[in-house]
């Protein structure tokens, strides 16, 4: 049974039991304290708090996540970054009697497999052991000697983020691996760990389909399915060393490239900022894996396009983005391919010297070498790196990085005059138009400005036309004209990303914040732009004068850099 069959079949079945499907959210999650969509829960948090769910009370999704809580373990037969999650949810209707008896309908009649064993919540200080799921497991012919009854580490889930919806689990293990987890929201906990019960009871199930098509298909790991083989035999036609010998390479390889797919996919581009960072620290361990196969350059490309015929299907946006996803990856191939040669080299010289955290800053910020890297190249010499410190330092990089940010606000500093307020200004229509012209993922990377002229970064994948530039100038010089109000309002970050404010650097902003509008000044009319903002501002674009495009370039891999000047 192929994966896209499973896939279906578990939809299907949940639909047939009073359950609304609901298509994957992003990996970009709306939840501002975690970084990527990790579970099939996260959108819907807000429906086991008691908020009414605009879907039905029950739900099923077959989820992207993707992870880095996993990425040591990748390369073994069962662990990757990126995962399809299959989920069926329950807000304040079913409990645990029905999704147990539910889960062993799906895996033992529909799928026709056999439950190895399953575990239960043996109970703690604070929390009771889950007598009610053993007797159901138990009613349903599951032996006593088949369910084991497991800590918290194991057997308690959540929440996602700081705090959240949690709860005692009970999982089923097909083949001697955990493929599905069934979640019983019955707490809340707080940021400080405390225990509090929920309002209502709900239920959040997640089973890794890549894993379960393992089982299906009777392959000996998930890399062997069809969701990964093609990958794999894709990297060994270019590879002097056959699959057999280096599994581990082949699986890291084919895992990353997955996961750097997706991520692009959803308007992430390689960079040393926050999840652009994690998207090229996978990039990069993958080509150092590479090295590792003796594979030729730009052996990225081809295995993204495998990928992306892989999931077409079922998520139309990879083939949409193709193009995007291929220039992002090359550019990242060929930027990361000039430093290796040299930070190899250095690292060597360091390595003979003696290995400290200083040294591995330096191959992190002179040669872009993400952290884990150093780590793995010290434990093939030996060496053992010092994380802790590393992370030290590396925060205290981003406190200055931050100040720094602080004292300019977007690039202008805090005495700036009526010029800069203008250009400042100026920042949020050029990226609004950005937006309109080229691409609603279009995002602003960076900008800096002069009194003489302004410059914005966004990310981008090849040069605009002559058009296209005519364009955004037509369209900025447009909304100067209509004499548009820009407007001032003060809220928390979360009140901001619900309004549709575009917001960037999350970490960097305080409890409240200043959100800047571009729009008509009466209710009627669509507001043009809308972003989180601490910069200085002219109160109507008609102060701005004419705008005009001087310069267009590349700033780095799929970064483009416009420079502008108000005449």
């Amino acid at each position: 049974m192929e994966s896209k069959e499973i896939r279906q079949k578990f939809l299907d079945f949940f639909e047939k039991k009073g359950h609304q499907i609901v298509p994957s959210s992003s990996l970009l999650p709306t939840d501002p304290s975690v970084l990527f969509t990790t579970a099939g829960m996260q959108q819907f948090k807000e429906y086991f708090l008691g908020e009414e769910s605009p879907y039905s009370k029950r739900v099923v999704s077959c989820q992207k996540c993707f992870r880095t809580s996993d990425i040591e373990t990748v390369g073994d037969i069962s662990h990757l970054t990126f995962v399809e999650m299959l989920g069926n949810f329950s807000f304040g209707n079913y409990f645990k009697k029905e999704t147990i008896e539910w889960a062993h309908e799906f895996i033992t009649k529909e799928l026709g497999l056999e439950i190895d064993y399953v575990s239960v919540f043996a109970g703690d200080k604070e929390v009771p052991s889950d007598k009610e799921s053993e007797k159901i497991w138990l009613n349903l012919g599951i032996p006593q000697s088949k369910i084991k009854k497991m800590g918290r580490e194991d057997n308690f889930w959540g929440p996602t983020g700081l705090e959240g919806p949690c709860g005692p689990t009970s999982e089923i293990y097909l083949n001697g691996i955990e493929v599905w987890n069934l979640v019983f929201n019955e707490y809340y906990q707080d940021q400080s760990g405390k225990l509090m019960p929920l309002k209502q009871k709900g239920v959040d199930t997640g089973m890794g389909l890549e894993r379960l098509a393992a089982v299906v298909q009777k392959k000996e790991s998930v890399f062997e399915t069809d969701l990964f083989g093609p990958i794999i035999k894709e990297i060994e036609k270019k590879s002097t060393k056959p699959y057999s010998s280096d599994q581990k390479s082949y699986r890291i390889i084919a895992d990353h490239i997955t996961s750097t797919v997706f991520l692009i996919s959803e308007g992430i581009l390689p960079s040393n900022i926050e999840k652009c960072y994690i998207l090229r620290r996978i990039l990069r361990r993958a080509i150092r894996f590479g090295k590792l196969l003796d594979l030729p350059k730009n052996f990225l490309t081809p295995l993204a396009q495998r990928v992306v015929d892989i999931y077409s299907d079922i998520y139309p946006e990879l083939k949409t983005k193709e193009n995007d996803i291929l220039v992002a990856i090359q550019n990242e191939e060929e930027k990361f391919e000039k430093t290796l040669e040299q930070g190899l080299k250095r690292f060597k010289k360091l390595a003979i010297a003696g290995l400290d955290t200083e040294g591995t800053f330096e191959l992190y910020a002179t040669y872009g070498f993400p952290l884990e890297l150093t780590v793995e190249l010290g434990k093939e010499k030996g060496i053992k790196v010092d994380v802790e410190d590393f992370n030290r330092k590396f925060k205290k990089h981003q406190e200055i990085s931050r100040a720094g940010v602080e004292k300019k606000f977007g690039g202008v500093g805090k005495d700036a005059g009526l010029i800069q307020a203008k250009l400042h200004t100026t920042t949020h229509l050029l990226h609004a138009a950005l937006r309109e012209i080229l691409d609603k993922d279009v995002k602003q990377m960076g900008s800096d400005i002069t009194p003489q002229r302004l410059r914005f970064d966004f990310s981008f994948s090849r040069k605009l036309t002559p058009g296209e530039i005519k364009k955004v100038e037509d369209l900025i010089n447009q909304k100067i004209e209509e004499n548009l109000e820009v407007k001032k309002e003060e809220m928390s970050y979360e009140e901001a990303v619900k309004s549709g404010a575009l917001a960037f650097f999350k970490e960097k902003y305080p409890e409240k914040i200043s959100v800047f509008s571009i729009g008509p000044s009466t209710g009627s009319g669509r507001v043009f732009s809308r972003e989180i903002c601490a910069g200085p501002h002219v109160k109507k674009t008609s102060e701005l004068g004419k705008f005009k495009i001087t310069k267009e370039e590349s700033s780095g891999a799929g970064v483009r850099r416009i420079r502008a000047i108000l005449e």
